[in-house]
């Protein structure tokens, strides 16, 4: 059986228009086993020339290779609310490590490592004060831990406390310093445990409250299906095309704010570029400093807010400007509505 890298499902697809083809093809290929030959992925292969006919019309809505339903990664899109500052809270969570398959193309499933069966893991949000108590189970084949960016003592980092298979750990420090974090699995070797799909987002929002706005969360990631150290397919929040197939409905003139972040494995950075509109970029969602674009670059582990009001209704394209990850999974819409 011929091996599909993602040098070669790049080559068999036109951009854009052939993936649905390219991203089949490869799912059966990847699936079909060492014992047999899989003709039907050649056959899609040859039927490019056929796609390329189809247009960009085919990328959205029910053309698009997304799997699921449209209401299957709101708990990743959508964070909880944020709250006002409280002295003395106490901010709980649980986060389960469990080994599992997920389908993150049509036909395509990848032996993920999870916190609480997802890719990525849960959205941890607390206000900046909080006690932040997080419990932590392995119920994994592999020791595993937590290591949450920000401040906090060193015993709690996640670094110092491998937590093996069928053991727990609480982690307890407080939430600061206000801002858009990450966390992620810190076990060696620690490339493996990230590309797995062990991170989520952390939101620590500040003593005095952002202005009220329509909020989500996007995670980049990339997954590679053939073990050669290179990622064969990109998505946010773990699937490809999935916004393209159900694009994110706001409203014109209403502030919108994304939480952005890049957990790839494999690739120096990622990125995001919003068609039609430009929007202000805070890192970290920290700080003084705004950038005003359309455009911007994280490195693994980095993070942004941005905020924008769009001033058009209409459908936005938004993808990684990087286009083979575009053509391979990481692109969607906004619905803006009046």
């Amino acid at each position: 059986m011929p091996k599909f890298t993602r040098r070669r499902l790049l080559a068999s697809t036109a951009p854009l228009a052939a993936a649905p083809l390219g991203l089949a093809a490869m799912g059966r290929a990847t699936n079909a086993g060492a014992g047999g030959h899989d003709h039907s992925a050649h056959r899609s292969l040859a039927n490019h020339e056929h796609a390329l006919k189809m247009g960009h019309a085919a990328m959205i809505g029910d053309g698009a290779p997304a799997v699921g339903g449209p209401n299957d990664l709101d708990a990743l899109l959508y964070p909880p609310p944020a709250l006002p500052h409280e002295p003395g809270r106490v901010s709980a969570h649980t986060l389960v490590a469990t080994d599992e398959e997920i389908e993150i193309a049509p036909g395509v499933f990848f032996p993920a490592w999870t916190y609480n069966r997802t890719v990525p893991g849960p959205i941890v949000r607390a206000t900046e004060g909080d006690l932040l108590r997080v419990r932590f189970i392995n119920s994994g084949s592999h020791p595993h831990t937590i290591h949450f960016h920000g401040i906090h003592p060193t015993n709690m980092d996640g670094v110092f406390e491998p937590v093996v298979p069928g053991a727990e750990f609480t982690y307890e420090f407080p939430a600061q310093p206000a801002g858009f974090h990450v966390y992620h699995c810190h076990a060696t070797p620690l490339k493996k445990h990230i590309h797995k799909g062990l991170y989520g987002a952390f939101i620590i929002d500040p003593k005095e409250p952002r202005e009220p706005a329509r909020e989500l969360v996007l995670v980049m990631n990339g997954f590679d299906t053939d073990g050669d150290g290179e990622n064969n397919f990109y998505t946010v929040n773990g699937r490809t095309f999935y916004y393209a197939r159900y694009p994110i409905k706001v409203r014109k003139g209403e502030l919108v704010r994304v939480y952005l972040a890049n957990l790839t494995e494999f690739d120096l950075i990622n990125s995001f570029h919003l068609h039609s509109d430009f929007f202000r970029y805070q890192p970290t969602g920290t700080g003084d400093h705004w950038e005003y674009t359309d455009t911007v670059m994280q490195c693994q582990g980095q993070r942004g807010v941005l905020e924008i009001r769009f001033a058009n209704q209409g459908t936005f394209m938004f993808h990684a400007h990087q286009s083979e990850f575009t053509e391979l999974g990481w692109m969607g819409f906004f619905q803006v509505e009046p």
